[in-house]
């Protein structure tokens, strides 16, 4: 399984682009897969082919009407583990013996 976090953003559009990354949000959600937004990104969990499929069609979204786009991805892939998104945080917090701030 894969864990991938990317963040797309259009430089053409002026300082705020929630319009553009909500775009973004309703193709990852309609995917099924697992995600979790973050203030600088968003984290998806599937098969490789999966995840890179739902980070093309966002791409391929905002470049309907984005002429330059800024996209960072990182991918950790694990064998055999699933339901990363929460067993990273929990074992990090089972070691502090609290939970995090969400």
């Amino acid at each position: 399984m894969v864990l991938l976090e990317f963040s797309m953003t259009p430089m053409d559009k002026g300082e705020s682009v929630s319009e553009q990354v909500s775009r973004s949000l309703e193709i990852i959600d309609k995917s099924g897969l697992p995600y979790k937004l973050n203030p600088m990104g968003t984290v998806i969990e599937g098969e490789f082919d999966e995840v890179i499929s739902v980070v093309k069609a966002c791409f391929e979204r905002m470049s309907q009407d984005c002429a330059r786009i800024s996209t960072t991805i990182k991918m950790d892939y694990r064998q055999g583990r699933t339901g990363r998104l929460e067993a990273k945080i929990k074992s990090v917090e089972n070691r502090l013996g609290k939970e995090l701030s969400k």
